[in-house]
């Protein structure tokens, strides 16, 4: 399918956003790293007006609060259905399969496969996610993977990345 007419555009956390590497503190604290690269992308998406969400299988108060930040419009989490939650999104917003995209690294993202029209994935992902993806970025979860998509589906829809990001008209 095609970036063309996504007019949002969901994606998964660990393995998408960051390397998959979940770090535990003495005290139990899991961290997560994220990618400065990434929070651009999803900004430069909201610049050509495209909403963004995330839904992700796990809990946890780094993914409100770097979501938050980047003024994500939907944050999902605690979520192991995402196919189902993206499909609650869609029906919520009035979305169609087309206007419709994801990105994930592993097997419980393919149950947004059939929801969403266009779905994406990151280059160390099992090679059937990988496989089922309309793209898969050069660049691994965690190391600018999701910046490298939103400019995929920027230029798919005519922006300039760097134009969106001065604020020139496009």
């Amino acid at each position: 399918m095609s970036a063309q007419t996504v007019r949002l555009m969901a994606f998964d956390v660990d393995g998408v956003f960051t390397d998959g590497t979940l770090y535990y503190g003495i005290d139990g604290d899991a961290l997560k790293a994220f990618n400065i690269l990434d929070g651009l992308g999803l900004k430069l998406l909201q610049k050509a007006g495209i909403q963004t969400a995330i839904i992700t299988g796990r809990q946890s108060p780094m993914v409100e609060r770097r979501f938050s930040e980047l003024g994500v419009d939907f944050v999902i989490q605690g979520r192991e259905d995402k196919g189902q939650a993206l499909q609650n999104l869609m029906n919520e917003l009035a979305l169609e399969k087309k206007d419709v995209g994801y990105m994930g690294d592993d097997f419980p993202d393919l149950t947004a496969l059939d929801i969403a029209g266009f779905f994406a994935s990151v280059p160390n992902a099992p090679s059937q996610v990988q496989e089922a993806a309309s793209f898969v970025t050069l660049k691994s979860g965690g190391q600018g993977a999701v910046r490298e998509l939103c400019e995929f589906l920027l230029e798919a829809q005519g922006f300039d990345a760097l134009a969106l990001f001065r604020g020139d008209t496009v």
